[in-house]
């Protein structure tokens, strides 16, 4: 038998979890999924287990998100059963957590993206090392920043919610704790030691025993000019935002935006302009939504995994091709 892909544990007074697909980055599969949902459903009433503590396996991720690459292929087969099924499971594993009503304590070292912060961002605490590496990378792919992360991102700091949903910028883990996305930074060489008083004591306030202060974050130069450009109304009103800055970074950022899908970043501007103002339950129920006529009624979500994960050419082929042509009567049309 192949090992198990998700791993359950009862350790002293935790339930632990061990995301267990090293050689994909720990991305989350369907099996995954489900058995996220049955350990959530047997240890939320279990008065033995005081806390979760939630791994990844391998050393070089926490979990790089969903397997997008078989949302691709049920796509590509017209498989709108399993495209579904994906999602609404995994959207309610996500609220699963959220409500979950003891820590879920998440100890994030190595990549973490898209659905790695889906499973980690609404309980807490969330740990992050030196090494840990987070982002939402979805314009790239031509998806949107979901997970319930239309929720979480409108509320972080100013507008670097905005940045990171559009840009997909990667934070290290002090700049994520800095962002809003972690809570506390640990360096790598105490988790060990971290985890083993975790399960010892079933007590997450063991953690600000091993938290310090995290370095200064890297985007600090940057944040005056982030809450300038990101807070402006559409892409093309903040790419003008950018170009008027005149500076090295600014025009960077614009290289970005412009390699991304402008279909993507335009439903991903207008998620978290309506996750602003919605509960985490009614920001879910608009990204489900949104699935159905982003990956399966759209091309670009189909060439966007093909060009980073499938062919890796970083040539992607975007319908329209330049944000100066997306119809926003055409985007508006994808929401509820």
């Amino acid at each position: 038998m192949s090992e198990q892909s998700l791993i359950l544990n009862r350790e002293g007074q935790a339930g632990t979890i061990l995301m267990n697909r090293p050689k994909a980055l720990n991305a989350l599969n369907l099996q995954m999924i489900r058995d996220f949902a049955a350990a959530i459903a047997q240890w939320k009433d279990d008065g033995a287990v005081k806390l979760v503590v939630l791994e990844g396996a391998g050393g070089r991720a926490f979990c790089a998100g969903g397997d997008v690459r078989q949302v691709r292929q049920d796509a590509i087969d017209g498989n709108a059963a399993g495209v579904a099924a994906f999602f609404t499971e995994e959207y309610a594993v996500n609220q699963g957590i959220a409500d979950f009503p003891k820590p879920w304590v998440s100890l994030i070292d190595g990549v973490c993206m898209g659905g790695g912060i889906g499973v980690a961002v609404h309980n807490g605490p969330r740990v992050v090392t030196e090494d840990a590496l987070l982002a939402m990378p979805e314009t790239a792919i031509a998806l949107f920043p979901d997970v319930g992360t239309s929720y979480v991102l409108p509320r972080l700091p100013g507008a670097v919610g905005t940045w990171l949903a559009l840009t997909g910028a990667r934070l290290k883990g002090a700049d994520s704790v800095h962002a809003g996305l972690a809570t506390h930074f640990v360096p790598k060489a105490k988790l060990p030691a971290l985890r083993a008083a975790l399960v010892d004591s079933g007590d997450a306030a063991v953690v600000e025993r091993f938290a310090e202060a995290p370095p200064a974050a890297s985007f600090a130069p940057h944040l005056d000019a982030i809450n300038r450009c990101f807070a402006q109304s559409t892409v093309l009103a903040i790419v003008a935002a950018l170009e008027a800055e005149g500076t090295d970074w600014a025009r960077e950022q614009v290289a970005i935006l412009r390699r991304m899908s402008p279909t993507s970043l335009c439903v991903s501007l207008e998620l978290l302009r309506r996750g602003a103002t919605l509960d985490l339950p009614g920001a879910l129920a608009e990204e489900l939504h949104l699935t159905k006529g982003v990956i399966l009624g759209h091309p670009d979500f189909r060439e966007g995994v093909r060009s980073v994960l499938v062919d890796k050419d970083g040539k992607p082929s975007w319908t329209p091709s330049t944000l100066e042509a997306v119809d926003p009567a055409a985007i508006q049309a994808l929401f509820r």
